[in-house]
């Protein structure tokens, strides 16, 4: 279901204020522009990726070793320029294989423009595709305008845990999840439900 879903990338779009922008997955040329995204925004919007950035051959595998079933990373560009990265993270086994995680981040310059919307509408529209029925995300309780980005299109609070989760320089943040059900694509729907 996702490899034919996936055949409508690459996606040219233009945004409501004039952005022209391509949307695309990851391929494996990408290693190098990929980490230069990453390091340039700043670090608490990095927070919640479990990995270092710094780590070149973190960026090596994951191009190298592309898995769209388990992590597909969508990549929204400008000219040549990597303007937003957006991720869906399923598992294929066990008790959460029905919930998706997704996460978006648009560089500082780029922001403002709607591209986190966009961006949160594909990953939505693959999961449907792909047969998921849950979505999740999570924000540092200072993330208050990601976090009224994703209620936008759907998202509830699940949880808030006060002063649960601690940064680099040991400075503790609220944890808040976020979540929303997901209803199957159309042509899925049987007729009469």
């Amino acid at each position: 279901m996702l490899e034919f879903a996936l055949d409508r990338y690459p996606l040219d779009l233009c945004l409501p204020d004039g952005l022209e922008i391509k949307i695309r997955p990851l391929d494996r040329y990408d290693e190098d522009i990929f980490q230069q995204f990453m390091l340039s925004v700043p670090a608490v919007d990095r927070l919640f990726i479990k990995d270092r950035m710094s780590d070149k051959s973190l960026f090596q595998r994951w191009c190298s070793e592309i898995d769209y079933e388990s992590n597909l990373p969508l990549f929204a560009f400008h000219e040549d320029h990597l303007a937003a990265v957006g991720t869906l993270h399923q598992r294929h086994g066990g008790w959460r294989r029905n919930i998706g995680s997704v996460s978006v981040l648009a560089h500082p310059d780029y922001r403002g423009h709607g591209l986190v919307n966009v961006l949160l509408s594909e990953l939505i529209d693959l999961s449907r595709h792909d047969g998921l029925n849950k979505l999740e995300a999570e924000f540092i309780g200072e993330r208050e305008d990601g976090i009224r980005v994703f209620s936008t299109v759907g998202f509830d609070e699940l949880v808030r845990l006060p002063e649960y989760v601690q940064d680099m320089d040991s400075s503790y943040h609220d944890y808040v999840l976020m979540g929303m059900d997901l209803v199957p694509p159309e042509e899925f729907c049987v007729a009469g439900d």
